[in-house]
């Protein structure tokens, strides 16, 4: 029944030490918190240079600070940082001739837009706008920059917008006044102001002087879309930019649909619909080198669940057609190769993030890269380079090889994770629900001994269309837990993403029965391989959905935990339907409205079960979390005290849905290792 990938032959041997024999030390989520992180990789038009951005944490401040580094493919030197990442720098973008390295920094005070050379040795100032630049594109002739950023609709000017900012922030007044939806995105109160984009004319010296033109003047809707769109919402060619939005009045977190929109830079005319009989959700457009292919992601609704094709529109004719029809996967990002025969895409499979190649002709997908999972990549000349992570190391720059070589170009964190023997993660399948492959992960903690048994953490992803695997986070972490001392489960249950659309979707109006027997079989599969496991004493903890399951499984499958961990869950779906940021999406979840829907709603209601809690419970929220409101982790911790459980509630004023900041997450992870030895009567490793 079981189907298990061989383990790795230092799993026998036990992880004691390190080469040359010296005794490796436990990874901390302090470890985690300080490594730097590669990430945004640049390509110059010709491939020589490489640029990319590292992160790095500032522990005394309480946060990261971005830095632009290079590496010349010419040179024996090892990659640099720039000179210019004095001051914080990030998103850097080279010119179409590749002379100029444009970036973003808020050196002066605002983030604005900068440029230097491959060099870096010197920062000039491109925009000096009254408002913060979130993002930009450079068009291919180099004579126009299109830059993101907030303002006032009501505005016509940038300045007005930075005026009715700094007159509403020194108001005595503080009431906000809504007539419809929404009343906040992610973590954000909703104040009149909206991401806009704006074109500006470069001159001789590569400066933006003139007036910004307003490329959306009068379009009720945003573009980039919030809370995290970014310059992959929108394209740049030398007369117009092409970008993703809600129709105009759609309201966000109840309207499903976006639509490509066209504007022309000179602001001669108002933005319109590139296709505006289609019903679909179009989004993340991209254009070939030669400006007359236009590729982008189209889903039926703008729903997790539904596999985006990835769309290629010949502009010159308006015909269009899908690249990779009957490819079961879905795409997150998308980039043309330089030759337009090719359209790069990466995509969730298996419990990894693969890089894929699409022959854009034939129509056929190739795989490029294996393990692990991509999270950024770039393509130029005849070079395509990707970060990559996996289970076992944060993420590096890895340069692929058309037959799926990889080469790797830097060694950032090296010196760090010389100090740690992280435990290899081991695959392995089993028959979930409807007898339909599932696929999860083991890992044994650090300092592994043959023949002893060990804690558990059962890990639950959240989404519900997300997914544990092969991959490095700075937030829920499998190999902070190894360090600890516990062996980690976690299984991608029906609805994670990465196994089709039908699994994905599976989950939809079934939050608490198919995951469940997922959850179920798999906890029994990984305790019926490994005997290291010590199923007696094991805690089950998840963020987001995952907090909503152990909220569920409190009250329908309480027998095998010690503790619970409940970070961000949903404690009440009807009034999570009604607070959250995105309602349709809970709507869309439980079958339709709640006062239409309501015994679906009820049938997988963590509260209806709350008369069988028992488990000790530590829930977690943030009070900024406008996804999953704090109330419901309130909701949950109230439940836990008047029904007598022992339970503890970790709540953070300054975050969000996610704990960001670096020694908010190290006591994030703190509170968590003392919840867990406390109930399995586990004391710390020496």
């Amino acid at each position: 029944m079981f189907k298990f990938a061989r383990c790795a032959a230092a799993l026998a041997a036990g992880i004691v030490l390190m080469a040359g024999g010296a005794e490796a030390r436990p990874f901390t989520a302090k470890d985690l918190a300080l490594l730097d992180r590669v990430g945004d990789p640049q390509l110059s038009p010709d491939g020589r240079f490489l640029a990319y951005t590292l992160r790095a944490t500032d522990w005394a401040n309480n946060r990261g600070v971005g830095t632009v580094w290079v590496l010349d493919r010419r040179s024996p030197r090892l990659p640099r940082v720039l000179a210019i990442s004095d001051k914080a720098a990030t998103a850097p973008r080279w010119s179409s001739d590749g002379r100029t390295l444009y970036f973003l920094s808020a050196r002066t005070g605002l983030q604005q837009v900068w440029r230097t050379d491959s060099d870096g040795a010197a920062a000039v100032q491109v925009t000096n706008l009254p408002v913060n630049v979130a993002s930009y594109r450079v068009s291919p002739d180099g004579g126009t920059l299109v830059v993101a950023a907030h303002v006032f609709a009501d505005c016509d000017t940038l300045a007005c917008s930075r005026q009715q900012a700094e007159t509403r922030r020194s108001n005595p007044v503080t009431a906000q006044v809504y007539d419809r939806l929404p009343m906040f995105i992610w973590d954000d109160w909703q104040d009149g102001e909206r991401s806009q984009l704006f074109a500006l004319k470069l001159d001789a010296n590569g400066a933006a002087s003139a007036e910004p033109v307003r490329l959306m003047k009068g379009f009720d809707a945003e573009a980039p879309d919030k809370p995290f769109g970014d310059d992959r919402d929108y394209a740049v060619s030398n007369r117009e930019v092409v970008f993703s939005a809600l129709e105009p009045g759609a309201p966000w977190g109840v309207a499903a649909h976006y639509k490509l929109f066209t504007a022309p830079l000179d602001g001669s005319a108002a933005p319109r619909a590139l296709d505006a009989g289609d019903t679909a959700s179009s989004t993340k457009p991209t254009l070939s080198a030669d400006g007359t292919r236009l590729a982008f992601l189209r889903r039926k609704e703008a729903r997790e669940d539904l596999r985006p094709a990835i769309m290629v529109r010949d502009l010159r004719t308006g015909a269009s057609f899908e690249a990779a029809p009957g490819f079961d996967r879905s795409a997150d990002a998308i980039r043309w190769s330089p030759d337009g025969k090719t359209i790069y895409a990466t995509m969730a499979d298996r419990g990894r993030t693969r890089l894929f190649g699409i022959d854009v002709a034939q129509r056929r997908v190739t795989g490029l890269t294996g393990s692990g999972s991509v999270t950024a990549f770039t393509a130029a000349g005849e070079r395509l380079v990707a970060v990559r992570d996996s289970l076992t190391g944060p993420g590096q720059l890895y340069e692929i090889g058309r037959n799926g070589s990889e080469a790797l170009l830097a060694r950032h964190n090296a010196a760090s994770m010389k100090e740690f023997e992280l435990p290899p993660a081991e695959q392995f399948t089993f028959k979930g629900w409807n007898d339909e492959t599932v696929h999860g992960y083991v890992l044994p903690p650090q300092g592994f001994q043959p023949g002893k048994k060990y804690p558990v953490a059962f890990l639950i992803h959240g989404g519900p269309h997300g997914s544990f695997g092969d991959a490095w986070s700075y937030r829920w972490n499998p190999q902070v837990w190894t360090g600890m001392g516990f062996a980690v489960v976690m299984i991608d249950f029906h609805g994670s993403n990465g196994y089709g659309e039908a699994f994905a979707n599976s989950i939809v109006n079934h939050w608490g029965d198919r995951p469940l027997e997922d959850l179920q079989k798999g906890w029994a599969a990984a305790l019926a391989k490994h005997s290291y496991l010590d199923g007696a004493r094991a805690c089950a903890l998840g963020g987001s959905y995952g907090g909503y399951m152990v909220a569920w499984i409190a009250g329908v499958w309480n027998e095998p935990w010690k503790c619970l961990v409940n970070h961000a869950g949903v404690m009440e779906t009807r009034t999570m339907a009604l607070t959250t940021d995105i309602p349709s999406f809970s709507e869309y979840e439980n079958g339709g409205l709640v006062w239409d829907r309501n015994e679906d709603f009820e049938r997988f209601n963590p509260l209806n079960k709350v008369a069988n809690w028992k488990v000790p419970m530590l829930v977690v929220h943030g009070g900024r979390d406008y996804r999953v409101p704090a109330s419901q982790g309130l909701a949950a911790f109230t439940a836990a005290q008047r029904k007598g459980v022992p339970s503890r509630l970790l709540y953070y004023p300054d975050e969000n849905h996610w704990v960001l900041k670096p020694q908010n997450s190290v006591e994030w992870y703190r509170n968590v290792e003392v919840w867990m030895r406390r109930w399995l009567e586990e004391p710390p490793p020496k």
